[in-house]
């Protein structure tokens, strides 16, 4: 791709329960400010099928702080693509302006069309589908979150030779399309720990469908009840991480995922002496956003 991108780098993370485990978090979100992380990783080879195949238009689906929505907008403005945004909320018609990501999108030139949660629901459907390209004529579809074959692919570029040396590789998961990816190219020795960011359990047969491998688990104890719901103690535990770390998490993935490493490390849950790598998948796009849903909850926001 032609984005001026960073290596992300592995970086040690000191914690204060178990001196004889390390923790690692790899920096992916220090690829790209926007299409940084997993969406850099999913929008690689999509984008790559997509010119090799000549569309000219991607459509693609989201919520009003969508990580995926932003760095698809991005991508498209990099790479001359017309790219249109079905968008979860009929009411954020008429406040784009208040929202830095759909904002930002539009400004890439991404196009939206806002529609109710009930219809959103219908957003695979086959008929759902066909009346979208009767409005927008032909376009290249891209699933809500970006999780599909071509970002598997990209997912599976993740994890370098330099880290077989970890025993746990550990990620947050929202479609499951990274988890999948890190699976496929870890090494028989490791065990991936997939941090569930929804409250439902439909993503373990989700995941199946990309992967061969068993060394892997989905924890559900650690969504804060559910998508995007975040509580005070996730809040604490966020600032006091980026404090004493110097990185910043975001509240949706990766903050989630680092709450649950610290308390099973806490609890003893690793094996004593393994190394293990925690995905920073990016995201901090959304962070803005978030402390405005954060204020109005009376509720402290992120630092």
């Amino acid at each position: 791709m032609v984005f001026k991108l960073k290596d992300s780098v592995n970086q040690r993370v000191e914690h204060r329960y178990d001196h004889f485990t390390k923790l690692y978090i790899k920096r992916e979100d220090k690829i790209h400010p926007i299409i940084s992380g997993n969406k850099y990783r999913k929008l690689k080879y999509n984008i790559t099928f997509i010119k090799s195949q000549g569309y000219s238009t991607l459509l693609t689906f989201g919520g009003a702080f969508s990580n995926h929505i932003a760095a698809t907008a991005e991508a498209g403005k990099v790479y001359g693509i017309k790219t249109i945004g079905i968008i979860r909320g009929e009411e954020l018609q008429t406040k784009i302006e208040e929202n830095d990501t759909l904002n930002y999108a539009q400004s890439c030139g991404m196009h939206f069309k806002f529609i109710s949660r009930a219809n959103y629901r219908e957003k695979n459907s086959i008929s759902f589908i066909k009346s979208l390209k009767k409005e927008f004529g032909l376009f290249y579809t891209l699933p809500e979150g970006g999780t599909n074959e071509h970002a598997i692919k990209g997912c599976e570029e993740i994890l370098t030779e330099a880290d077989k040396e970890f025993d746990y590789i550990c990620c947050p998961v929202g479609t499951g399309g990274t988890v999948a990816g890190l699976i496929n190219c870890s090494k028989p020795s490791q065990q991936v720990f997939g941090f569930s960011a929804l409250k439902d359990d439909f993503l373990q047969e989700d995941i199946s469908k990309f992967v061969t491998k068993n060394n892997w688990k989905l924890n559900l104890n650690y969504h804060f009840g559910g998508y995007a719901k975040v509580n005070e103690d996730l809040i604490r535990f966020i600032n006091k991480f980026k404090k004493e770390q110097s990185i910043q998490l975001d509240p949706v993935y990766t903050g989630k995922m680092m709450y649950g490493i610290y308390d099973l490390i806490e609890q003893s849950f690793f094996k004593k002496g393994s190394k293990i790598l925690a995905i920073h998948t990016g995201g901090l796009q959304g962070i803005k956003g978030m402390n405005k849903l954060l204020v109005k909850k009376g509720l402290h926001v992120l630092k």
